[in-house]
């Protein structure tokens, strides 16, 4: 193997390392923000939510947790369409923030089975 490929997969485990360590600290924030989402006043977090789930999308799928990255891309989608309109009813983001815990759950319980 020449060595620019072996500098790059070094560095591509080391990356995939760094995910795997990270990843329940990253969904701890995750299920942190959620709890603390305001129907009433939801910018703020809304905003970092779909930050992460965004970053967590994207380095999922590319560290070999497609159902993760999939599921994660799915609720960030869902929190864009809420945070279009003006107004939204606190049960909506009441679910939205459900389904929220339970990927975090199902994360934590195996990350890489999600599908």
């Amino acid at each position: 193997m020449h060595a620019a490929d072996q500098q790059f997969f070094s560095r591509l485990a080391s990356a995939n390392a760094s995910f795997d360590s990270g990843l329940p600290a990253t969904l701890e924030r995750l299920r942190a923000l959620g709890a603390r989402l305001d129907p009433a006043a939801p910018a703020l977090a809304a905003d970092e939510l779909q930050a992460m789930l965004h970053t967590l999308a994207g380095s999922a799928v590319t560290f070999g947790y497609r159902g993760l990255g999939q599921h994660a891309r799915a609720l960030e989608q869902r929190l864009r369409v809420l945070q279009t309109f003006d107004a939204v009813a606190a049960v909506n983001w009441a679910a939205w923030v459900g389904e929220l815990g339970q990927f975090v759950e199902a994360a934590r319980r195996d990350p890489r089975g999600l599908g």
